[in-house]
């Protein structure tokens, strides 16, 4: 077995041209749960009443790949965990975004192995991303998607929305946990996940 990019621990079998790590459907009831950034996982309490999600900068959660043991124990203990969301933005090489494609599958792959609740994230970039983007997603599951940095402009929105409609029409996901702004025209079956410092501040004026 290669001993580098994590081929030592787990080489999952793969789908589409890419050979796409697989992430299995997970039917979980995430409205009881509250959701937290990664980077806020280590200092938590209750941890069994929180999800953990991935919707923060990517060298917040680089760790997870580069030592995917050392956080399988902290994941654990959460009711649910969102897979990565390594970024794939339209001016990245092509090369870039199939390789956090892979990665995002792998660490879902190898935590679902280990019993840990994984929820799909939903990533693609330009229309050309639709033929291997969502390879390796679970039909008829809950995914998770975040609409965070793409209502600044009406070309943004009109990509990001062509992608949602995309990933609908191949997946026939049963529910979407949503972080972000969600259109009207998606607004349905939709659990959203409040943003974490949102409800610090909330609390704190509360005197919570």
């Amino acid at each position: 077995m290669l001993n580098f990019e994590n081929l030592d621990k787990a080489n999952f079998l793969g789908v589409g041209k890419y050979n796409t790590p697989i992430i299995q459907p997970e039917h979980i009831d995430v409205r009881h749960l509250e959701w937290i950034p990664f980077n806020f996982a280590k200092t938590c309490t209750d941890c069994a009443t929180k999800g953990v999600h991935f919707f923060v900068d990517d060298y917040q959660f680089q760790r997870v790949w580069n030592q995917p043991d050392r956080y399988i124990p902290l994941l654990q203990k959460f009711g649910a965990v969102c897979a990565p969301d390594f970024s794939m933005y339209t001016d990245m090489p092509l090369a870039m975004q199939i390789y956090n494609h892979y990665r995002k599958h792998w660490l879902a792959a190898y935590w679902q192995q280990c019993g840990i609740h994984v929820v799909p994230t939903l990533c693609w970039s330009n229309e050309q991303s639709y033929d291997w983007c969502f390879d390796g997603e679970p039909q008829h599951s809950i995914v998770a998607i975040s609409s965070v940095g793409t209502q600044q402009n009406k070309q943004n929105q009109t990509l990001f929305e062509k992608g949602v409609r995309a990933a609908l029409a191949r997946l026939e996901p049963s529910e979407i946990l949503w972080y972000g702004k969600c259109p009207e025209e998606f607004d349905w079956n939709v659990t959203r996940i409040q943003p974490y410092y949102a409800r610090v501040k909330r609390r704190c004026e509360n005197g919570r």
